[in-house]
C-alpha cells in the first residue's frame, strides 16, 4: 500500500493586481500558508510522498525571499516532495529552479523532477516525471511513459502538467497537449496532473488536483488536494479530496428591478465573512432609496470580506417621482435630473449615472442640515 498527497499550481508570488493592497497583500500570503497546511496534512496522514503537478511558482521573476520562503513552507513534512515545472515555471536553461539551486533553498528531502527520467521512490513507487522545459509544448511530453520499463513490480505514478485533449473546455486544449487514455497507455496506476485549477477526475486513474487555494472566479471546485491511496501494482487508486483553501471566492450577477431584489441581495451581503472573496456586478435599476441601501450594505460587507469588487456600470438609477419630490429638485435642477435619468440610455450612461447620483446626493444632504424632507 502507499499513500500520495496530490497537489498543483500553487502559484506562490502571483500579485493580485485587481484588488486594493492590503487585500492583495493578504492573498499573496495566503499561497504560503497553504503550502504549510499541505505540510501539515501530509505529516498528519503519514503519506509516501507529496507529488506537485507544476506551477509551483507563478513566474520566472518571483524574488529570491519568495523562493526561499516556498521551500521554508515545505518544512513541516519530512517527507518525501517531488515537484515538476508547469508553464508559469518551465524549467529553462536559467530559470527559477536553477535560482533557487543556486540559493540553497531546496532541502535534500525535495526533489525538483527537470528532466524526463524515471525517479525509484523510497523503494515503494517508480514516478515517471514529463516537467515543461518551455512555456508552451505542442507535443506531448507524457509519450515516453509507455516505454519505461517496469521496475520489480512497483506501482508506477506519472506526474504531467497540461492539457488533456478532447477533455476540458475548447480555448485550454492547444498547448501543452496529454493524451486522453495515457494511464491505460503507459501502464499507470495513477497519473497525477496541473494546469486546470479545479478538482478534476479524467478516468479511473488520472486526476487534476486543482489550486490548493482558489485563485479566481470561477466555480470549478478549487481550493482542495487529493489523498491517493493504492493497494498496489495495478490496484485502482482510491481518491479522497481534502479541503486546503482558506478564502471562497464568489461572483454575483444579481438583475435587479424591484425593492425585494435589492433586500435580497443585502440578505447575502450581510452573510460575507473574512473568508469571502467577492466579485459583484449588479444590473437592472433602482430607485435613489434602494441605491442608498445597496451603498450602506457594500460598505459595511467591504469592511467584513477579505476583498469586494463592485461593478456597478450596468445598474440604472431611476428616481421616482416621489424620489425628486422628497429632494426638492424643482424648476432648472429638476429638470437636469430628469435629463440625466434619461441619459442613462446613451453612450456616456456611466458619467450620467454618475452624475445623476453625485447631484442627488448634494441635494439630499443640503435637505438634511437643512430639516427639509425630515
Amino acid at each position: 500500500m502507499i499513500s500520495l498527497l496530490h497537489t498543483a499550481d500553487w502559484q506562490i508570488g502571483r500579485v493580485f493586481s485587481q484588488f486594493e493592497p492590503d487585500d492583495a497583500a493578504a492573498l499573496f500570503e495566503a499561497r504560503f500558508k497553504v503550502v504549510e497546511r499541505l505540510a501539515g496534512i501530509a505529516a498528519e496522514r503519514k503519506v509516501d510522498a507529496v507529488l506537485v503537478a507544476g506551477d509551483v511558482f507563478d513566474l520566472q521573476t518571483v524574488s529570491d525571499k519568495t523562493i526561499r520562503r516556498m521551500f521554508n513552507a515545505m518544512q513541516g513534512f519530512a517527507g518525501p516532495w517531488l515537484l515538476i515545472p508547469g508553464n508559469h515555471d518551465s524549467a529553462l536553461s536559467e530559470s527559477v529552479w536553477s535560482r533557487a539551486e543556486r540559493l540553497g533553498a531546496i532541502a535534500p528531502n525535495v526533489v525538483c523532477c527537470l528532466a524526463p527520467k524515471p525517479h525509484t521512490v523510497a523503494g515503494k513507487f517508480v514516478l515517471l516525471p514529463a516537467p515543461l522545459t518551455q512555456r508552451h509544448t505542442y507535443g506531448d511530453l507524457t509519450d515516453w511513459f509507455a516505454a519505461a520499463p517496469d521496475d520489480a513490480g512497483l506501482p508506477r505514478i506519472g506526474l504531467a502538467h497540461g492539457c488533456v485533449q478532447g477533455i476540458l473546455s475548447e480555448d485550454i486544449d492547444s498547448a501543452n497537449p496529454i493524451a486522453a487514455g495515457r494511464a491505460g497507455e503507459a501502464r499507470l496506476d495513477y497519473l497525477a496532473l496541473g494546469d486546470w485549477h479545479g478538482t478534476r477526475q479524467i478516468d479511473e486513474r488520472t486526476w487534476y488536483a486543482g489550486t490548493p487555494e482558489t485563485d479566481r472566479f470561477r466555480a470549478n471546485d478549487s481550493g482542495q488536494a487529493l489523498l491517493v491511496s493504492i493497494a498496489g501494482a495495478g490496484a485502482l487508486p482510491e481518491v479522497e479530496t481534502v479541503r486546503t483553501g482558506q478564502f471562497a471566492w464568489q461572483q454575483l450577477e444579481p438583475r435587479l428591478s424591484v425593492l425585494s431584489d435589492v433586500d435580497e441581495l443585502v440578505e447575502r451581503l450581510d452573510r460575507i465573512d473574512g473568508n469571502d472573496v467577492l466579485q459583484l456586478r449588479a444590473h437592472g435599476s433602482c430607485d435613489l432609496g434602494a441605491h442608498r441601501k445597496l451603498g450602506t450594505a457594500l460598505e459595511a460587507a467591504r469592511a467584513r470580506a477579505r476583498a469586494l469588487v463592485w461593478d456597478g456600470e450596468a445598474l440604472r438609477l431611476e428616481p421616482t417621482e416621489e424620489d425628486i419630490q422628497a429632494l426638492h429638485a424643482d424648476g432648472f435642477v429638476g429638470e437636469a435630473l430628469q435629463e440625466l435619468r434619461a441619459q442613462q440610455a446613451d453612450a456616456d450612461a456611466e458619467l450620467a449615472r454618475d452624475a445623476l447620483l453625485t447631484l442627488a446626493r448634494i441635494l439630499d444632504a443640503q435637505g438634511s442640515r437643512t430639516g427639509v424632507g425630515a
